[in-house]
C-alpha cells in the first residue's frame, strides 16, 4: 500500500538535509523548515550547490528546537544561532570565508527559499530512487537520494509514480489529511551529476540519464508535461485549505480525482 516513508527538510539551501517523522505543512505550502535559511551574495543571487561544489566539502546538521546550525569541515567544527540575528551575521561571515563570497544568512519561516515560491513540496516515490540508481555502476539509492533532494518520499508504489500527477487531467493525491497536487515535473541541473561527499562529478551521468530515462518512461504519465527526459521528481501543490495540517511517515497515500476537493 502507498504510504509516506521518508519526510527530508533541508533548513540551510544547499547544505545537508534532515529526516523527520512529521513535519507541518506552512503557510506558504511548503514542508516547516524546508529552506527556511538561504545564503546570499552581495548582489542578491543565491549561493548554492549549482553556483560551487564547494558545499560538498562541509557537513552540517540542525536542531529545530534550538535554531543552532553546526558545521564541520576537514579543519573546523562550529556552531551558530541561526534565530538570532547575531548568530546568523556570525554564520554568515564563517560560511563566506568557506565559499569564499561576500555573504549574508536570510531567514523566511513561512515559505522558505525553495526554488519555485509559488509552488510546494517536491516528491519521489522509493522505487523511483530504486530504479534509476540501478542505471549506474557507482550510484547507491542512498546517494540518489542525497543527489535529488526530494522532500516527501513515497513507499509502496511503481517507480516513477509521480510522474502521472502533471498534465491534461492528471489526478492529485492525499497523504494522511494532506491533498498534493502536481505542478511540473522537477526539470534536473548539474548537481544530481556530482557525488553527494565528494562532488565529483559520475561520468557520463546526464547522457545515461536521458537514455534510459527515455526507454523507461511510463505509459501512465502525459508526455507533453515534459519539456525533456532530463526531468525527475514531481514538484507539487498543498492547496490552503490544507495548510497547517501535519503530515507523518507512515501516512496511507491514495490517487484521487483532479476535481476532487
Amino acid at each position: 500500500m502507498a504510504h509516506v516513508e521518508r519526510l527530508t527538510v533541508y533548513p540551510v539551501k544547499a547544505l545537508d538535509g534532515m529526516d523527520f517523522e512529521s513535519v507541518a505543512i506552512r503557510p506558504g505550502g511548503t514542508l516547516a523548515h524546508d529552506r527556511e535559511f538561504a545564503m546570499f551574495d552581495a548582489g542578491g543571487d543565491v549561493v548554492n550547490g549549482k553556483r560551487t561544489d564547494r558545499v560538498h566539502d562541509i557537513d552540517t546538521g540542525y536542531d529545530p528546537e534550538a535554531g543552532t546550525l553546526s558545521v564541520t569541515t576537514d579543519d573546523d567544527s562550529t556552531s551558530f544561532d541561526l534565530r538570532d540575528e547575531r548568530g546568523r551575521s556570525r554564520a554568515a561571515d564563517w560560511l563566506g570565508a568557506f565559499f569564499d563570497v561576500d555573504l549574508t544568512v536570510e531567514r523566511d519561516e513561512t515559505l522558505g527559499y525553495v526554488d519555485r515560491r509559488e509552488m510546494g513540496p517536491s516528491v519521489i516515490s522509493t522505487a523511483t530512487l530504486e530504479t534509476v540508481a540501478s542505471w549506474f555502476d557507482d550510484v547507491t539509492v542512498d546517494g540518489l537520494r542525497r543527489r535529488l533532494r526530494a522532500n516527501v518520499e513515497i513507499g509502496g508504489a511503481p517507480a516513477f509514480w509521480e510522474d502521472r500527477f502533471v498534465g491534461a487531467d492528471a489526478p492529485a493525491f492525499r497523504a494522511g489529511g494532506v491533498r498534493f497536487e502536481g505542478v511540473t515535473p522537477c526539470g534536473r541541473c548539474v548537481v544530481p551529476q556530482r557525488d553527494p561527499d565528494t562532488g565529483e562529478e559520475t561520468t557520463g551521468f546526464r547522457e545515461q540519464f536521458i537514455e534510459r530515462r527515455q526507454e523507461t518512461f511510463p505509459e501512465w504519465a502525459d508526455r507533453d508535461a515534459f519539456d525533456h527526459f532530463y526531468t525527475l521528481m514531481l514538484i507539487a501543490r498543498v492547496p490552503e485549505a490544507d495548510r497547517g495540517a501535519e503530515l507523518a511517515v507512515g501516512d496511507s497515500v491514495e490517487v484521487v480525482p483532479a476535481a476532487e476537493t
